[in-house]
């Protein structure tokens, strides 16, 4: 019988709107290689290496009556070439016209009746450079039997890796009566299968009348001429549409910063985050005395034997902390945030980065798709934000022989937070991805200047000419959030 989707994962499927699709996305430009890189090359790129992501040639089939979860099973009519497209801009084209075609196509959900993926190659950077988009929906990667696509189509070497495409063939789909007898043997065999039925099911009933009770809420505020309020300024209604920002800096001024102020690379790129959020806030007009912290949701890699086990070799639990943006010197937003990882290191728990980082594979991929469903299941403990952070390799990558100069994370958006931002450092470099909602977040291109003047900032504090703040904690060895 083909495999059940897990409670966790139904629930996503039934929490996924117009508004709130579900999936990550990756966007990677390279530099081609002597022999070029073109459409062609990538599709027999996919074919080769779809082999180790089996679940990426199958859909997902519900059961009639929804009387169990529903089960993965192969796709009868799997084309590559609807999986694998290809789009240009006009030559040459920006930095600023690929985040405009990425955010169109990350705002659009996949189609559930294939496997929830789709990879996009964009031609006509400029220098003859050209990007990959992948779209990967949460249900399918979830670190156990299936990581993302992005993770094995990299090579750590210029010259391509042939590994031999399958000689794969779709099993036959199950018919209805199989599916309700499957379905009746497991709940027979199981009492957890009827339990987590019943509770994916009652969750499904209970989310579409919230969801229905918002949307009238935001009819009748529309009628008289009233507006949902909150305290937060990063908090509200999402539409439908996206707008990614993306910011590439300098590994090296992190280190910097780490070397004089004691902390960790993680604690410096969430205080560059408060600081870039401090002062996004304050272009806006909005009062710092009012807003003093903005509660973040950092994934963190663990070893738990209580959470369950991936096949990445640790697990990813949640982490939140305050980001103090209402506090004007940037040590002092350093050390605070620096203090709250301090105490997620003493339980023991943490994984080094520089394990993550030596991952096989582009393992960054795969560990903020999973960052995401843990921002997903948590997002009723009150958080604005999430920030994934996954160290990567500092040695370049290949695909298909093009090198890779440049990755940046685009994570998803969940309702009622219209901002998240992902960060990977790679070869050098620390790249951000900032997803925002295109609506309600008209400014969001000033966050990515904003974030790139407060790494200035703390720079700028490390230098040997300023007078600086005592020197804080030692380096130490600290999970990074994923």
């Amino acid at each position: 019988m083909s495999e059940r989707l897990r409670p966790r994962d139904v629930a996503l499927l039934a929490e996924e709107s117009p508004t709130t699709p579900m999936h990550n996305a990756t966007v990677e430009i390279f530099e081609p290689g002597p022999s070029g890189f073109d459409y062609p090359r990538l599709v027999e790129l996919v074919q080769d290496r779809i082999s180790f992501v089996p679940r990426y040639r199958q859909r997902v089939q519900f059961v009639p009556g929804r009387i169990a979860n529903p089960v993965w099973v192969d796709d009868e009519h799997f084309d590559i070439g609807f999986h694998v497209r290809r789009s240009a801009l006009p030559r040459p084209g920006s930095l600023d016209q690929l985040r405009e075609l990425v955010s169109r196509i990350v705002s659009r959900p996949l189609d559930r009746s294939r496997p929830l993926w789709e990879i996009y190659v964009v031609e006509g950077l400029a220098d003859g450079q050209f990007a990959l988009l992948t779209k990967s929906h949460h249900v399918l990667v979830d670190g156990i039997d299936t990581v993302d696509i992005g993770q094995v189509l990299l090579d750590t070497g210029a010259e391509p890796k042939e590994l031999g495409a399958d000689d794969w063939r779709a099993r036959r789909a199950p018919s209805p009566f199989s599916l309700m007898a499957g379905a009746v043997k497991d709940s027979a065999a199981d009492l957890d299968t009827v339990v987590d039925t019943v509770r994916s099911t009652t969750g499904a009933v209970l989310r579409s009348a919230a969801s229905g009770a918002r949307t009238t809420g935001r009819v009748i505020d529309a009628l008289t001429n009233r507006t949902p309020r909150s305290d937060s300024p990063i908090i509200g209604p999402l539409s439908q549409q996206r707008r990614v920002v993306t910011v590439r800096t300098d590994l090296a001024d992190y280190r910097k910063v780490r070397e004089v102020h004691g902390g960790t690379i993680n604690d410096v790129v969430l205080a560059t985050v408060t600081g870039g959020l401090r002062a996004w806030l304050m272009t806006r007009g909005e009062s710092m005395r009012g807003i003093r912290k903005i509660r973040a949701l950092a994934p963190v890699s663990v070893i738990d034997d209580e959470l369950e086990a991936t096949a990445l070799g640790s697990q990813i639990a949640a982490h939140f902390v305050d980001l103090p943006v209402g506090e004007p010197s940037p040590l002092v937003r350093l050390h605070q945030v620096s203090y709250s990882f301090q105490a997620h290191q003493e339980t023991g728990r943490g994984i080094p980065a520089s394990r993550l980082a030596g991952m096989s594979g582009f393992a960054p991929a795969t560990f903020h798709a999973l960052g995401a469903r843990v921002a997903g299941a948590e997002r009723r403990r009150g958080y604005q934000l999430c920030v994934t952070n996954v160290p990567g390799p500092q040695a370049p990558l290949y695909a298909a022989g093009a090198r890779m100069v440049a990755t940046y994370p685009v994570p998803p958006l969940f309702e009622g937070r219209p901002l998240a931002i992902g960060v990977t450092s790679y070869d050098g470099s620390v790249f951000y991805g900032i997803n925002a909602d295109r609506d309600m977040l008209l400014d969001a291109d000033l966050i990515g200047q904003c974030i790139r003047e407060a790494l200035d900032e703390l720079v700028d504090s490390a230098s040997p000419s300023r007078n600086r703040a005592p020197r804080g904690r030692r380096k130490r060895k600290t999970p990074e959030p994923t």
